[in-house]
């Protein structure tokens, strides 16, 4: 997963979240990057057609744009399931960051035959926090992505 994808994983949830579009500051928050970063990504989301940004108002994902959210998401749980279930890895919220910008979709769909993942994914996750919400563990609020 690149640098974009986790930029649409982060407006999608944002947007969930706020029930509308998600803004500059709460992205830049949720990826720990300065509000002038996530402008300048937000823009390139904006020209490669995946958002719309309205000044003011905030961020909302194209449909292409939720399609790869959704993608960016659903790897995202299959690592953290991957993580919690199999290597029981203790720590496995802050793995799993780590883990998303270097696994790719074909490392995410051999870990996806391990887990067996449910048919909700990514419908499963839960942004409060930042977990699938399907994982048998007791989790308090997850700190921004």
């Amino acid at each position: 997963m690149n640098t974009q994808d986790q930029y649409l994983k982060a407006i999608y949830l944002v947007q969930r979240q706020e029930d509308g579009p998600a803004a500059t500051g709460a992205i830049a928050e949720h990826l720990e990057v300065s509000p002038a970063s996530a402008n300048e990504m937000i823009g390139k989301l904006e020209t490669r057609g995946l958002a719309d940004h309205e000044k003011y108002k905030g961020v909302s994902l194209t449909e292409e744009g939720i399609v790869r959210a959704r993608e960016a998401l659903q790897t995202y749980c299959i690592i953290e399931r991957f993580l919690w279930e199999v290597l029981e890895v203790e720590e496995f919220r802050t793995e799993a960051r780590q883990l998303e910008a270097v696994i790719d979709e074909t490392v995410a769909e051999r870990l996806d035959t391990i887990i067996d993942r449910d048919p909700s994914c990514p419908d499963c996750f839960d942004a409060e926090t930042d977990a699938c919400s399907l994982l048998d563990v007791e989790l308090e609020p997850g700190p921004a992505d």
